[in-house]
């Protein structure tokens, strides 16, 4: 399996792949997850920001391999409003990379994710890939668990307009 990764097909998410992937994108990110997501938070990012998500196969059959599910919307806590980025979930390096990427051509401003404190390897890809913890969420899970906010800066942002908002 080492050098599988190598010999994956990456493959951006489209909407006619639903039907398919749908369910094995659910199963794959379950798996990780403190809490499970509905059906409805998974197509709200499939359906709106598709274009930010891409999937890893394994090029024998086709199967899911990895996921990372994205979103990029206005954030007004920022003066002058940002564009931001969301990771809401993802496996692997390459795929963390083209979500960042594809928010980069879009003008992001910045991207941000959560992640459980506990989850040290998720912790080290991200912040490997220049993401910083901007925020300890205590209890943000509903295991109870704390998480980090981490954000990527893309495009610089004066410091003194930063006002994290506590609602998201």
């Amino acid at each position: 399996m080492s050098d599988l990764p190598g010999k994956l097909k990456y493959i951006q998410y489209e909407h006619g792949l639903e039907e398919r992937y749908l369910p094995a994108i659910r199963s794959l990110i379950a798996g990780d997850l403190s809490e499970p997501y509905s059906i409805y938070v998974y197509r709200y990012f499939l359906c709106q920001w598709g274009h930010l998500c891409f999937m890893a196969l394994d090029p024998a059959d086709a199967s899911l391999i990895g996921v990372i599910i994205c979103k990029l919307e206005v954030h007004a806590s920022h003066s002058p409003p940002t564009l931001r980025g969301y990771i809401a979930h993802g496996i692997a390096t390459a795929l963390v990379e083209k979500a960042i990427e594809a928010m980069a051509q879009r003008k992001a401003d910045e991207i941000v994710l959560e992640t459980e404190e506990t989850n040290v390897p998720a912790m080290r890809l991200y912040e490997r890939l220049g993401f910083l913890r901007s925020k300890k969420l205590h209890r943000y899970y509903l295991n109870g668990n704390s998480a980090y906010r981490l954000v990527l800066l893309l495009k610089s942002i004066n410091p003194d307009a930063l006002v994290e908002d506590s609602d998201e």
